[in-house]
């Protein structure tokens, strides 16, 4: 029986190829821009929903994880970044890091049209301001 091996085969160096000449943080800079920077109808980890929470201008994407999924009639690429809000006065000191406020889940299809989204938000911090209701007079 012959043996088949991915690590040689051509779709990991096209893929891999996609990969180095993807600017993922476009694609994440593009996606809040068109939310407008906002996540609506969020359920965190604790069941508690809201309405919508807007997320800090200042953001920054660094891509975490990419994979490719593949079904009998679909193929997709999913990105996976960490989500960091970035020092506003840029001093990279130990304290002042910039601080991850969740991760962004970006799945797109063989065309590179956006499909789906998943979001894994820190509602804990302050950077985030969150909406119980439609009015958004409860901010936290």
């Amino acid at each position: 029986m012959a043996r088949l091996e991915l690590k040689n085969h051509q779709v990991w160096r096209d893929l891999t190829e996609i990969l180095e000449n993807l600017d993922a943080n476009i694609l994440v800079q593009e996606h809040l821009n068109q939310c407008d920077y906002k996540v609506c109808g969020y359920w965190d980890e604790q069941d508690e929903y809201y309405e919508t929470i807007t997320l800090p201008p200042n953001l920054e994407a660094e891509l975490v994880s990419s994979s490719i999924g593949v079904t009998h009639q679909e193929r997709f690429l999913q990105l996976k970044f960490s989500l960091i809000a970035a020092d506003v006065d840029n001093t990279k000191t130990a304290s002042n890091k910039g601080q991850k406020l969740g991760e962004l889940v970006l799945v797109y299809d063989e065309n590179l049209e956006f499909v789906d989204e998943n979001w894994l938000l820190d509602v804990d911090s302050p950077m985030l301001v969150k909406c119980f209701s439609l009015k958004c007079s409860d901010h936290i």
